[in-house]
């Protein structure tokens, strides 16, 4: 079976959540199927697999889980991106855009180095609000953000597009129409 149908087949779609007219892709049953998470890894690291890594950046929450997976097949370090007020050491911070308002997100100030190179990591691309921030958060810091990785890609809205027109290379693996 194609990878992408691999994949799909794991995603549990909840229609109506968080509110009407949304169609959530839950990944926890993706995580839950031992082969399908490993093969979700391993595709998402294959383009850098004997690059140097420095770090793999994760946005809370399920980009933890995937992150850490990936900084593991990397050998690379990893970098919580948490929402304001979770992080116990000092932080940089910065605002960016959800689809009804803003939000903040931040990161130890020492988590990366000037001139590490860093892989970010999520479940889902939709607008790219959360993801175009932790960039910018990233190069704030110094770092090279490499590429962003994703399972899930939902075109319509736009938000890989975003990040490839930040200069970001895009990876994700598999798409769902619609938002």
């Amino acid at each position: 079976m194609s990878l992408e149908g691999d994949l799909r087949s794991t995603i549990r779609n909840i229609p109506d959540y968080p509110k009407k007219g949304i169609m959530f892709h839950d990944i926890t049953t993706l995580l839950g199927d031992a082969r399908a998470f490993r093969r979700a890894v391993d595709e998402l690291v294959q383009p850098w697999a004997g690059s140097k890594v420095d770090k793999v950046a994760g946005i809370e929450a399920r980009g933890f889980i995937l992150g850490g997976a990936v900084a593991h097949q990397a050998s690379a370090g990893f970098v919580p991106i948490r929402k304001k007020g979770k992080l116990p050491h000092t932080t940089v911070r910065i605002a960016y855009s959800l689809e009804y308002g803003i939000d903040e997100m931040e990161m130890h100030e020492d988590a990366v180095k000037k001139g590490e190179r860093v892989i970010l990591v999520d479940d889902l691309i939709a607008t790219g609000g959360t993801a175009e921030g932790a960039v910018k958060l990233l190069r704030q810091m110094g770092a090279e953000v490499l590429a962003a990785c994703f399972v899930i890609d939902l075109p319509d809205l736009g938000g890989a597009q975003k990040l490839r027109d930040m200069d970001v290379p895009v990876r994700t693996l598999i798409s769902f129409e619609g938002h």
